[in-house]
C-alpha cells in the first residue's frame, strides 16, 4: 500500500532509495534510471564490470601495477641496467620484471601457498596465517561498513576494539568458569564493551549533533590511554611485572584451535564468518536493516516516513561497536592470549580501507579483509626473501584507497563500462542507419 506526505508526494519510493548505499558508487542499482525501458537497462556484464565489483578489482590491479613499478625503480639490479639503457634497453625491462615478479611471488608464497615447502602442512601454513590475521579485520571492517550503510563515518573501530579487549580480558582473568561458559562470557564481554563505546558515539551525535568523526577520534585516544592506565593497575597488570601486560589466559579462556596445533587459526574465524552472515541478513532481510539503510540513503525522507533517525544512529553505532569489540575478543582470547597495548595494532584504521574496498557490503568486506590479511601475512616473507621493504605493502594499500576514491579514473584506465549510462535500443540504431543510408543515396 502506498502512502503520501502532506504535499502529495509518494513515500513508497523510499524503499527503492533505501536499497542503495549511502554513496552512489558503493552499489550499482539494477536499474540506474527508472525511466529506462527493459531494452535500455544495462546488461549483467555491464553491471559487474562497471559496478562495484569491477571497480574494486580494477583498483587492486592498478595498485599492484604501481607497486610493481616502485619495486622496479628501487631495485639495485634495475638501476644498474638502466645506466646503459640506450645500449641494451631489454636488460632494464628484464631486470624490472624480475624484481617485481619475484617480490609478488614471495608475497603470494608468504600468504597463500608455499610451493617450496617440504610438506603439505607447511605449504598451507601461510594461508592459515592469512585467515588468522584476517579475523579481526573482518569484524572491524563490518563495524565500519555497517556505519557507512547508515550514512555515518565510523573511524572509531580502533577504540571499540580496545574496549572489547579490555572487558574480555577482565572476564578471562577474574572469573573462574568452565570453558563452555567462559568463552561465551568473554565473547559477550567484548560485544558489550565495544557496543557501549560505539553506542556512546551514536548517542552524542543523535542528542547533540556532534560529528561522529570528531567523537570517534577523541574516543580512540581515550580508549588507548585507558588501556595503558589499566595495564599499570592491579586490575589487569600481570603480578610481579612492571610492564603494561596482563596475565596469560588460562586454557578455559582461550578459543580452541580450528585445525590442530600446527596452525594458529582458531574458532574466532568461525565467529567472524557468522558475523558476516548476520550483518548480511540484518541489512538485506530484516526490517531493522531496512530502516538503517533508509536513514543512510536519505535521513529527511526516512524521517518523513516515520523512521527515527536519532534512534537509527544510536542503534547502528552500538552494533558497529559490538562487532569491533568482538574483534578485540578474538584477538585477546584467540590470537594473542594476553592483553597488551598493541592489541588493536592498526586493525581499526585498516578496517576503513577494508570497508571501502568491499563497497560496504558484508561479503565484499569479508573478501577485502582476506586480501589485507594476505598483505600482512606475506609482507614479511616478501621482505625476507627478496629484500623488498615491507613498507611497500602499505604503499599498495594506499594506492588501492586512492583508486577506489576515483571510479572515473579506474573506468578510464581499464575501459570499464558505466552502468548508469543508457543503452541505446537496437530499433533506434537500425532506424538511424536507415536514415543515414537514405541521405547518402
Amino acid at each position: 500500500m502506498s502512502a503520501t506526505d502532506n504535499h502529495g508526494v509518494a513515500t513508497t519510493s523510499l524503499a527503492e532509495t533505501a536499497t542503495a548505499l549511502g554513496t552512489a558508487e558503493q552499489q550499482t542499482p539494477k536499474n540506474p534510471n527508472p525511466q529506462m525501458g527493459e531494452h535500455q537497462k544495462p546488461s549483467l556484464a555491464t553491471r559487474l564490470l562497471g559496478g562495484g565489483f569491477g571497480l574494486s578489482v580494477g583498483a587492486m590491479v592498478a595498485a599492484f601495477i604501481v607497486g610493481g613499478l616502485l619495486i622496479a625503480v628501487t631495485d639495485t639490479a634495475t638501476q644498474k641496467a638502466f645506466s646503459y639503457f640506450f645500449a641494451r634497453p631489454s636488460d632494464t625491462f628484464v631486470a624490472a620484471w624480475d624484481a617485481a615478479s619475484e617480490a609478488y611471488i614471495a608475497l603470494f608464497e608468504g600468504s597463500i601457498f608455499n610451493f617450496s615447502a617440504t610438506s603439505f602442512t607447511k605449504a598451507i601454513y601461510p594461508l592459515m596465517e592469512t585467515l588468522t590475521v584476517s579475523t579481526p579485520l573482518i569484524l572491524a571492517g563490518l563495524a565500519v561498513a555497517i556505519a557507512f550503510r547508515t550514512g555515518l563515518f565510523n573511524i572509531g573501530a580502533q577504540g571499540q576494539i580496545i574496549l572489547g579487549a579490555i572487558v574480555s580480558t577482565y572476564v578471562a582473568i577474574t572469573w573462574n568458569l568452565p570453558i563452555y561458559l567462559m568463552l561465551p562470557m568473554i565473547v559477550l564481554g567484548g560485544i558489550v564493551g565495544g557496543g557501549l563505546w560505539g553506542g556512546l558515539i551514536g548517542l552524542l551525535k543523535a542528542k547533540t549533533g556532534a560529528h561522529e568523526v570528531i567523537l570517534s577520534i577523541m574516543l580512540n585516544y581515550i580508549a588507548a590511554n585507558l588501556l595503558l592506565y589499566l595495564l599499570k593497575t592491579p586490575l589487569l597488570q600481570r603480578p610481579g611485572n612492571t610492564n603494561p601486560i596482563s596475565p596469560t589466559f588460562e586454557e578455559n579462556a582461550i578459543f580452541p584451535l580450528l585445525l590442530g596445533s600446527s596452525f594458529r587459526l582458531h574458532w574466532g574465524f568461525v565467529i567472524a564468518v557468522l558475523a558476516v552472515v548476520f550483518v548480511s541478513w540484518l541489512l538485506n532481510r530484516s526490517t531493522t536493516g531496512f530502516r538503517l539503510r533508509a536513514v543512510g540513503a536519505n535521513p529527511h525522507a526516512a524521517q518523513t516516513a516515520g523512521i527515527s533517525v536519532a534512534r537509527g544512529y544510536i542503534l547502528v553505532m552500538a552494533i558497529a561497536g559490538a562487532l569491533a569489540g568482538l574483534a578485540g575478543s578474538t584477538q585477546v582470547s584467540g590470537t594473542e592470549q594476553v592483553l597488551s597495548t598493541g592489541v588493536a595494532s592498526s586493525f581499526g584504521f585498516d578496517a576503513i580501507t577494508v570497508a571501502l574496498l568491499g563497497r560496504s557490503t558484508p561479503w565484499g568486506t569479508f573478501f577485502a579483509a582476506l586480501l589485507y590479511g594476505a598483505f600482512r601475512a606475506g609482507g614479511v616473507s616478501m621482505q625476507v626473501d627478496t629484500g623488498t621493504p615491507i613498507d611497500l605493502v602499505l604503499v599498495v594499500q594506499a594506492m588501492i584507497v586512492l583508486f577506489i576514491a576515483a571510479p572515473p579514473l579506474v573506468r578510464a584506465i581499464f575501459r570499464l563500462p558505466d552502468p548508469s549510462g543508457k543503452k541505446k535500443p537496437k530499433k533506434a540504431k537500425k532506424a538511424r542507419k536507415s536514415v543515414v543510408a537514405s541521405e547518402a543515396k
